[in-house]
C-alpha cells in the first residue's frame, strides 16, 4: 500500500465472517488501521483483537446503500467478503447481486482506489452450480464499475472452522463407510486458510495486482475421494471405505450431508452441487507477485485437526449472520399487543461463588452436553436435522466462553454479562420462538442463586400444542440441568430447584 494512504483505514466487509475475523488481526499485526463492518457489532466486541487502538467498528447492512457508502468515506481500500448464503436467506444469489451493486456505488461514490474480492473457483463457460455462478456473478457485478476490482478465486479452503472442512471432517469422522455421489472423483485444487490470508494482505503490498483476477491454490491437484483419505490417516482413523454411487443426486447428498454434520441441508446443496464442478487453478501469476510457501493438503489438514484438538478455532463458518432478535422475551406490553408469551422458570441456590458458577454457565452444551438429559437433548437436535434444521452437530466454538453471535448448538448466544446472564435464543426448527436465559445473583458470601427462564411465544395453533406437549418434559429436564450444575462444579444445593413465580 502506498506511504501516503497508510493513514487511511482499511474497509473489512463481513468483519465475523470466517475469513474477515481471521484477516483483521492479521491487518491490524501488519500496522493498518482497519474499519471492520458487520451488522452485529457485538460479535466483534469479544474477540481478542475488538480493543485494538487502530480498528474502527461500524454497525453497517452492506443491503443498506446509504449506510455502506457512508461507511466508505474516507477509505482508499476495501476487502469485499461478503456471501449472502446462509439458512436465512432462500435467495442468496439475488441478494448477493444487490450487495455487490450497492458496494460498486458506494466506492464509486467515496472515491475508493480499489477493491479485493475473495471468490469461487470454476471453469468459464461450464454449466457451474448455483453457487459458484453467484460468486462468478458478483465477481462480474464489481468489475464492471469504474473503481479497479482484484478478484482472487479459490476452490476449497483448509481451515479450521470452515463449511467445507467441517463437512469433510464430519463424514470422513462418523463413517466407516462413505457412500457419496460422482463428485468423489472430481479434480480440485484446494488452499489453507493461512495461505489464503497471505494472499489477501499480499495483495496491499503489491501494486501490480491492481485490477487483476488470480487463481489461488497449492500445487497439489487432488480428488475429494483423496481428501477424505488423506483426513482419515491424520485423524488416525481406520481407512475408509468411499463408494460412489452414480445416482445420488445433489439434493439426496445435501439431506445426508444434513443428517451428519452440522451444515444444515439449506447450505448444504449448493455446496454438494458446487462439487461437480473441476475447480482448478489456470493462472499462478500471482505465486510471482507474492511469493510464500504454498502448504499441501495433507498438512493444511493436519493443522486444521491440531486447531480443533487444541480448541483454538478462531472463526468459525457457523459465526456468520445476525443475532436473532429476542426483544419478545421480555415483554412490557399486554399479551394482546403481540401474543401471549409463555415461560418456564426456576431457581437453585448453590453454596459457591458466582465466579464458580459461571464457569459452569458459559461451558454448557457442546462436548459437555446439557449437565442433564443428554440422550433427549440429542434426541431433539436428531428430529431437529431431520426437520432441516441444524441440530446439534455445530456445537460450540470453544470450550470454556461464549460471545455473543457464537452459535451453541441449535441456539445462537443473543447476550453476555460475565457473571450475570447469559442469554441464548434457539435457531432449530419450532412452531414460534424460543430463548434460554441463565441469571446469577450473590445472595450471601459463597453463595449463589442460579436462575434458568425459558420463554416461547408460539406461532397460530401448532406452537401451542407444541408448548403444551414439551410442558410435562420440563419439571425432570429443567430440574435436572440445575442441578447439574451443582454436580459439574461439585458444590452442595442449598434450596431448590424451586419455581419462579415473578421474575
Amino acid at each position: 500500500m502506498l506511504d501516503a494512504d497508510i493513514h487511511a483505514p482499511i474497509l473489512v466487509t463481513g468483519a465475523t465472517g470466517y475469513i474477515g475475523a481471521r484477516l483483521i488481526p492479521r491487518l491490524l499485526q501488519a500496522g493498518y488501521p482497519v474499519r471492520a463492518l458487520a451488522r452485529t457489532p457485538g460479535k466483534i466486541g469479544s474477540r481478542p483483537w475488538s480493543g485494538h487502538p487502530n480498528l474502527e467498528i461500524r454497525k453497517v447492512d452492506v443491503l443498506d446503500r446509504e449506510a455502506l457508502t457512508a461507511a466508505c468515506q474516507g477509505c482508499k481500500v476495501a476487502y469485499y467478503l461478503i456471501h449472502s448464503m446462509n439458512h436465512l436467506i432462500r435467495d442468496f444469489p439475488r441478494a448477493d447481486r444487490d450487495a455487490a451493486g450497492n458496494m460498486v456505488a458506494a466506492a464509486e461514490a467515496c472515491g475508493l482506489e480499489r477493491l479485493i474480492y475473495l471468490g469461487g473457483l470454476g471453469e468459464e463457460g461450464v454449466e457451474l452450480s448455483q453457487h459458484l455462478s453467484s460468486r462468478t456473478e458478483v465477481a462480474d457485478i464489481l468489475r464492471a464499475g469504474s473503481v479497479p476490482v482484484t478478484v482472487l478465486r479459490a476452490a476449497m479452503i483448509i481451515g479450521s472452522g470452515s463449511a467445507s472442512f467441517e463437512i469433510l471432517r464430519y463424514l470422513v469422522e462418523r463413517l466407516p463407510i462413505i457412500v457419496t455421489p460422482r463428485w468423489i472423483d472430481v479434480p480440485c485444487q484446494p488452499i489453507g486458510v493461512r495461505n489464503t490470508l497471505r494472499y489477501l494482505i499480499g495483495c496491499l503490498e503489491q501494486p501490480a495486482t491492481i485490477g487483476q483476477t488470480f487463481d489461488i491454490g497449492q500445487d497439489q491437484v487432488v480428488t475429494y475421494r483423496q481428501l477424505m483419505e488423506m483426513f482419515a490417516e491424520e485423524a488416525g482413523l481406520s481407512k475408509r471405505l468411499i463408494v460412489a454411487l452414480p445416482l445420488l443426486t445433489p439434493r439426496m447428498s445435501a439431506l445426508w450431508i444434513n443428517l451428519l454434520t452440522p451444515v444444515p441441508a439449506v447450505l448444504a446443496r449448493p455446496l454438494a452441487e458446487g462439487l461437480r464442478n473441476k475447480v482448478i487453478c489456470a493462472d499462478s501469476r500471482i505465486r510471482t507477485l507474492i511469493p510464500q510457501e504454498l502448504i499441501d493438503c495433507r498438512t493444511a489438514i493436519h493443522l486444521a485437526l491440531e486447531r480443533a484438538r487444541q480448541q483454538v478455532i478462531e472463526s468459525c463458518w457457523t459465526d456468520a449472520g445476525e443475532i436473532p432478535p429476542a426483544e419478545w422475551s421480555t415483554p412490557g406490553d399486554p399479551s394482546w399487543t403481540g401474543g401471549t408469551i409463555y415461560n418456564d422458570s426456576r431457581q437453585i441456590l448453590l453454596a459457591a461463588t458466582p465466579e464458580e458458577v459461571w464457569r459452569a454457565v458459559v461451558s454448557i452444551g457442546g462436548e459437555a452436553g446439557w449437565y442433564y438429559g443428554d440422550w433427549l437433548w440429542k434426541l431433539r437436535g436428531f428430529l431437529d436435522h431431520l426437520a432441516g434444521g441444524v441440530g446439534l452437530h455445530r456445537g460450540r466454538r470453544g470450550p470454556f466462553d461464549l460471545a455473543p453471535g457464537e452459535a451453541l448448538d441449535f441456539w445462537r448466544v443473543a447476550e453476555v454479562t460475565k457473571m450475570k446472564r447469559l442469554l441464548l435464543v434457539a435457531e432449530m426448527k419450532l412452531p414460534g420462538k424460543a430463548t434460554l436465559e441463565f441469571r446469577l445473583e450473590e445472595v450471601a458470601p459463597g453463595q449463589t442463586m442460579l436462575q434458568q427462564i425459558a420463554h416461547f411465544l408460539p406461532l397460530g395453533l401448532l406452537g401451542l400444542l407444541y408448548w403444551y406437549a414439551v410442558t410435562p418434559f420440563h419439571n425432570f429436564v429443567f430440574n435436572g440441568m440445575l442441578k447439574g450444575f451443582g454436580k459439574v462444579i461439585v458444590k452442595p444445593v442449598l434450596r431448590g430447584p424451586e419455581r419462579i413465580t415473578d421474575i
